[in-house]
């Protein structure tokens, strides 16, 4: 993947003592406000990339993140798998977000898109970000021990 998405950042300088935690696919009431609330505890920061569909639904929940010091990045309006859509409604969805979510951090969900998407967004000043480490928490089969 790395090949295909050459300028996307994938991990921070190695010889920094650093980590960038990440969330994916909020903001959303079941979760959002627990995920806070432990951060907040730790005094952590983290990036939430956020589905443009889940702002508009619960914007007192964005705004709680942004008022907490948070940063928040682009996930599309409804997490469209750029491989499963053609380029211009992956990237209308890119738009739909950025909408709500006024940020040039994106991140395409499931970690796919096409190139041609990826070179559209690159295009927009969007600076794509990817992972390097995949907690797999979305994996109901595996325990918590897991």
């Amino acid at each position: 993947m790395r090949l295909i998405y050459p300028k996307a950042l994938w991990r921070g300088d190695k010889n920094k003592a650093q980590i960038y935690l990440t969330f994916d696919d909020g903001p959303i009431p079941d979760i959002t406000p627990q995920v806070l609330s432990i951060l907040q505890k730790c005094d952590v920061k983290a990036t939430f990339f956020c589905i443009g569909d889940n702002v508009r639904k619960y914007p007192g929940l964005f705004k709680q993140l942004l008022e907490q010091g948070h940063c928040v990045g682009n996930h599309t309006f409804h997490h469209k798998n750029g491989l499963k859509s053609d380029v211009s409604a992956y990237l209308t969805e890119v738009q739909q977000c950025a909408e709500y979510v006024k940020s040039k951090l994106f991140r395409p969900p499931y970690g796919k898109m096409k190139r041609s998407q990826y070179r559209e967004i690159k295009r927009q000043n969007f600076q794509i970000v990817m992972w390097d480490v995949l907690a797999m928490d979305y994996d109901q089969r595996l325990t918590a021990n897991q």
